[in-house]
């Protein structure tokens, strides 16, 4: 019996929802621990594409899938998921679905000052989706928010809401110049809401608890990336909650001692989201083709990631954070057209060489990129199933990750659907 958690390692959209898919086969529960709906894990299977932005990703393997403590989310988002999916012909039912009573409630008001706050600031935005998530998080950390079980409980869920409404609104009329929000028409949709999700609420704490006492198996699917982890990451540039190995614990409701492996998601190259230092960015055409060639636009923003080579710099410091025990390679068929192929394995600042990812943003943001350039393998990997099968070239760059970040892969992956992956090495198969 093993428990592993899933990591993205550079700026999010590593590919993480495909690679939970994959190994979901091989879990009984997938369990997301942060983060909310700003997150987007795209899969293929059989062709057709799936979008989830709360519902862990194991839901298309029909497996039980938990909403964690850790999570702000929006109630409204979650119904529209659960619809989407039911259309699919995938059961999202409450035996298949469940949200832990204390995961935070994203409401109306947290949606409206995060939008006008970005508005505020002009060029000096920080990129965030506007979807409610760091203000929900905030009420959070300063015992403003509001749970699930507080929305069960119609109320005390009114009189929550009339009394936040009063503080919000304020601050939205007088500071940010914006709309107020109408307190009886929050009551009434979410009581709404509360009654369609009742069913789904639980204490996942207790639910992954028996269930690895049972000896089955849990997946732990991570949001976003390592860097942009609000400790860890490149603050202020980052989302709101812990992304690194460690919130799984704590978002979930598990002890520690219950994790036997970390898997870190890389993707062949680096892309970023959004503002903040890119050391590795490409503003050429070898960056336009493969944002091109690798359909670089978010699946929550829609925004094109901006896209640039692989920097081992930042994967070594998610090997460290992390404590990874194994990296999943994605994307790498996107590279296939290039007659050579750059790694970045450190950085120089004012003449110094770096191997460690500063914390101080000015000094990222003046370094320059140490590369080794390795030649590209110039065929198309997609239809291979073993690394037997890859062209030497294409060996010796994930032989090059694995020494740089002293890290196994374990997986590589030459295309979007479930079938297009080599798997190496599976913890969970035993």
């Amino acid at each position: 019996m093993s428990n592993l958690v899933i990591i993205g390692t550079q700026w999010g959209d590593e590919g993480k929802g495909k690679v939970v898919d994959l190994l979901a086969e091989y879990a009984d529960i997938v369990a997301r621990f942060q983060g909310g709906n700003n997150a987007g894990h795209t899969m293929v299977v059989n062709g057709k594409q799936f979008i989830s932005h709360l519902v862990p990703s194991g839901i298309l393997q029909g497996k039980t899938c938990v909403i964690g403590n850790g999570l702000v989310v929006d109630p409204e988002v979650l119904l529209g998921e659960i619809d989407y999916l039911t259309e699919k012909g995938v059961d999202a039912g409450p035996a298949k679905l469940k949200i832990s009573e204390k995961a935070h409630v994203i409401m109306p008001y947290h949606k409206a000052v995060d939008h006008a706050r970005e508005l505020m600031k002009g060029d000096k935005k920080i990129g965030t989706t506007g979807r409610g998530i760091g203000p929900c998080y905030e009420d959070k950390a300063t015992r403003r928010g509001v749970r699930f079980v507080e929305l069960l409980d119609a109320d005390v869920f009114e009189e929550r809401v009339r009394s936040i409404l009063d503080e919000k609104n304020f601050y939205l009329k007088h500071y940010l110049k914006a709309e107020t929000v109408d307190p009886e028409a929050v009551i009434g949709d979410y009581l709404a809401y509360a009654e369609r999700l009742r069913p789904h609420v639980d204490n996942v704490s207790v639910t992954i608890d028996q269930a690895i006492k049972a000896g089955r198996q849990v997946l732990f699917e991570g949001a976003q990336g390592t860097h942009l982890d609000i400790d860890h990451g490149t603050y202020p540039f980052v989302t709101s909650s812990n992304t690194v190995a460690a919130n799984a614990c704590s978002g979930a409701g598990i002890g520690p001692r219950h994790i036997n492996g970390v898997t870190g998601i890389v993707k062949a190259y680096t892309t970023r989201v959004g503002a903040g230092p890119f050391p590795t960015e490409l503003f050429d055409a070898i960056g336009d083709s493969i944002q091109a060639k690798g359909a670089e636009f978010g699946a929550t923003t829609g925004r094109r990631r901006r896209c640039g080579w692989l920097d081992t710099v930042i994967v070594r410091n998610a090997v460290r954070l992390n404590g990874l025990t194994g990296l999943a390679i994605t994307k790498l068929d996107v590279l296939g057209e290039l007659d050579d192929i750059k790694i970045c394995n450190a950085y120089k600042y004012k003449g110094e060489t770096i191997t460690e990812f500063p914390t101080d943003l000015k000094v990222l943001a003046e370094c320059q990129p140490v590369y080794e350039t390795l030649p590209g393998w110039k065929s198309d990997i997609s239809g291979m199933r073993s690394l037997d099968e890859f062209p030497q070239q294409a060996r010796s760059y994930l032989e090059r990750i694995e020494a740089l970040t002293e890290t196994p892969v374990d997986i590589v992956s030459v295309g979007p659907g479930r079938e297009e992956t080599i798997v190496i090495k599976n913890i969970l198969a035993g």
